[in-house]
């Protein structure tokens, strides 16, 4: 079940000025605008299903962009811990070659009817053992299954959003998530 936040945002102010985006780590909650023939959203999206249905995400379509420009689309697994999107992969692989001259990209959960679109920027870390014990134990939960600790420390992907869009009836709650990095 997915809560909504009735149009006038949380606790009545408007959407884009305060509520939980004003909270450290929290994004700032708004409508998003579409298109007049595809109608208005009335409800908002509560930041906590939106992170659950990440969380959950078996597996979701990552884009990146080639060096020319075009762009790459592939399906894969991963993480959403702390505030971010943790994936893997050779780096023989499109996606590693491509992510190392841009980082930018997206990753999309769920299908056309209950979409959750996360965009923003990747960058190969080497995170320390805590952070890596973290990743092992969230994919032995998520997935039945904890790759060695070795996986993570050689370099693992972290995708930072500076937004997050999504809906569970377009239009009418469709809602974007802002991200702000300090």
């Amino acid at each position: 079940m997915v809560a909504h936040v009735p149009s006038g945002g949380v606790t009545g102010t408007p959407p884009s000025q305060g509520g939980a985006g004003d909270m450290p780590g929290e994004p700032a909650v708004e409508r998003l605008d579409l298109p007049a023939g595809y109608g208005s959203p009335s409800e908002r999206l509560v930041w906590a299903d939106v992170r659950a249905r990440l969380e959950a995400a078996p597996h979701v379509w990552l884009a990146t962009v080639r060096p020319d420009g075009r762009p790459h689309t592939v399906p894969v697994d991963g993480l959403w811990v702390d505030g971010a999107f943790w994936f893997g992969g050779s780096a023989e692989t499109v996606k590693h070659r491509n992510l190392l001259l841009d980082g930018r990209a997206s990753v999309h959960a769920g299908d056309g009817d209950a979409a959750v679109i996360v965009e923003g920027t990747a960058e190969l870390v080497h995170p320390g053992a805590g952070t890596v014990e973290g990743l092992r134990a969230a994919s032995a939960e998520k997935y039945g299954y904890a790759p060695p600790a070795g996986a993570y420390a050689g370099g693992v992907w972290r995708l930072r959003p500076s937004k997050v869009m999504a809906w569970t009836s377009l239009p009418v709650d469709a809602t974007r998530f802002r991200f702000r990095r300090g």
